[in-house]
């Protein structure tokens, strides 16, 4: 009998008692969701502070971890723990600093919508960490209470102090995060002040050693301690107790492909998955890709199936349903969509429109040397698409001609997103981004990548700015070095040929424009494809200046001749020195 894959569970416990005033202004909860959401989103324990001066501030930390909760796991599965969290808390900040400005409180802040929030989420290996504002996140160990949140709370005096930073108190906030790896059996502890300040390591692993097999207990018991060592203030105690974690190398997310069979050989009028097969539009060692009509609508459909030979690579086959569950997730009429279809699958196989058109790779073999009007225009919505994909937390990796279409009525598509990385799918350490391997055609893969770099929007944007460069020439910018780099020293060496050389009828200004996009160091580039896109079509007057180039630029032979014949000259004078006795 096959065995199930481990998957991440924790135990947890939870109490909250209000203080003397009789008013519990704290709020705590926690989601223990089951697959698939446990695999894309995790389990989130959370809990937040409302702050003594106000009398609504008990309504802010319920509505701060309540919506925390609900809205987390509603935003895309595509993007990372980091933003979906942080997008969520931006915007519960935003509504409760609305609230304040409404209300009574619009003149004294300290009387508004305002909390501290902190939270933990654990998504398969890995334990993220959110905080603003006072309240504590402890990792227990047997002899110490590890703090991992920092204290926003600025001392005046041995008495009065002020929360620095919190939910609601301005219209923007500050969320502090971090990440770390998910350990079996490690214990954590979130508290407010009423509580962490009347506990102790030892307080808290005496609880835990009376009650071993209840958290609920154990945290009752510290809430109690708290009470009895002089607490006045609200006191919330949660305890989380890793309990296993994937192993290593696991898919936080629910494989795509499970349960699926290979497909078979697709042939003319084959009936497949509710599809007509009509003929093969393209075949390679990795895939094949057919034009189909969907039975149930008639629509022409491409259908792309995996190569015989890939049936043993469990990572091939999983980057190839990859590409539609990304295609799925982006809304772009420059990025290629799905085909809508919510039939069941019996095959591994992917859906997609079918584009009538060329790819760029003809569309330069039939425009070798087009207008700069003509290039912008198809740069301009390559780059769309880019962004569609970047907003999704989405980087392609894989931009060259051949993945980009460009229909009958010159609207332009990206295609192929086997190489895509999601930064939801991907870990969230950096360690684990450096170590993911070059997927792309390597003459448009930037040159940071080849040095274990991890990938950003600005590697996206240097193969956008080798295909405009080469739709322009026919050329690559950096011919064939790019592929040979390995190491710093390799990167210092490249040099940038002009279009001009190409191209003189080219403006002097587009080659300030592509150098920049192209630098070797990512962060010499443009900072987004939107800012490449506005040096292309209105380049400022620091690009418009007229750039004195080097010789070395503007004619290497020339360069290199006059190079060689100085130290020809040189080696003469020193021999003739030498032969006079000098």
């Amino acid at each position: 009998m096959a065995s199930v894959p481990q998957r991440l569970s924790v135990s947890l416990g939870q109490c909250s008692r209000a203080g003397r005033k009789g008013v519990n202004q704290d709020f705590h909860g926690a989601v223990l969701p089951r697959e698939p959401l446990l695999g894309t989103k995790g389990i989130v324990v959370a809990l937040a502070d409302g702050i003594g001066s106000s009398p609504v501030s008990q309504e802010a930390s319920a509505a701060s971890v309540r919506s925390f909760l609900d809205d987390y796991y509603a935003t895309s599965d595509a993007w990372s723990v980091r933003r979906s969290a942080q997008r969520v808390l931006g915007a519960t900040n935003a509504w409760l600093h609305a609230q304040t400005l409404r209300s009574h409180a619009r003149f004294d802040k300290d009387r508004g919508y305002v909390c501290t929030f902190s939270a933990l989420v654990l998504r398969g290996r890995e334990v993220h960490v959110l905080h603003v504002g006072d309240a504590r996140i402890y990792r227990v160990h047997a002899r110490a209470l590890e703090q991992l949140t920092k204290d926003h709370r600025v001392h005046l005096s041995s008495e009065a102090s002020f929360l620095a930073r919190a939910l609601g108190a301005s219209a923007n906030v500050e969320i502090d995060y971090a990440c770390l790896e998910a350990e079996p059996g490690a214990l954590y502890l979130l508290a407010t002040d009423g509580a962490y300040t009347h506990l102790d390591v030892d307080a808290v692993n005496g609880a835990l050693a009376r009650f071993p097999g209840d958290l609920d207990a154990a945290a009752g018991a510290l809430v109690d301690a708290a009470e009895a060592r002089g607490a006045e203030d609200d006191m919330t105690v949660q305890l989380v107790r890793i309990d296993t974690v994937p192993p290593a190398g696991a898919d936080p997310f629910p494989p795509l492909r499970k349960g699926l069979a290979l497909p078979p050989p697709l042939a003319p009028r084959m009936q497949f998955e509710g599809y007509t097969v009509v003929r093969e539009l393209h075949a390679s060692a990795r895939s094949h890709v057919h034009l189909a009509v969907d039975d149930a609508t008639g629509l022409p459909v491409a259908l792309k199936t995996p190569a015989a030979a890939m049936a043993g690579d469990a990572d091939h086959l999983d980057r190839f349903l990859l590409e539609e569950w990304v295609a799925r997730r982006v809304n772009s009429p420059h990025v290629l969509r799905a085909h809508a279809s919510e039939r069941p699958r019996q095959h591994v196989f992917g859906a997609m429109e079918y584009v009538e058109g060329q790819t760029l790779a003809q569309w330069m073999v039939d425009h070798p040397r087009p207008s700069l009007d003509a290039v912008r225009t198809i740069v301009a919505q390559v780059a769309k698409g880019l962004q569609a994909l970047h907003h999704k937390e989405m980087f392609h990796q894989d931009l060259r001609p051949d993945n980009v279409m460009v229909d009958r009525a010159g609207t332009v598509r990206i295609i192929d997103f086997g190489s895509t990385l999601v930064a939801g799918l991907a870990p969230a350490t950096p360690d684990s981004v450096r170590s993911d391997p070059i997927t792309g055609t390597l003459q448009y893969t930037a040159p940071e990548r080849f040095l274990g770099q991890p990938v950003t929007p600005q590697a996206d944007l240097f193969a956008l700015a080798v295909l405009t460069y080469q739709m322009l020439t026919g050329r690559l910018p950096y011919g064939l070095q790019v592929t040979q780099l390995r190491g710093a020293a390799d990167l210092r060496r490249l040099r940038y040929v002009p279009a001009r050389h190409a191209r003189p009828d080219l403006p002097d200004w587009l080659d300030a424009v592509l150098q920049k996009a192209l630098h070797p160091n990512p962060w010499r580039r443009q900072e987004a494809v939107s800012e490449f896109m506005h040096d292309l079509h209105a380049p400022g007057a620091h690009l418009l200046r007229k750039r004195t180039v080097p010789l070395a630029e503007r004619d290497p032979v020339v360069f290199w001749q006059a190079t060689t014949a100085l130290l020809g000259l040189v080696v003469l004078v020193l021999l003739g020195l030498r032969v006079y006795g000098y």
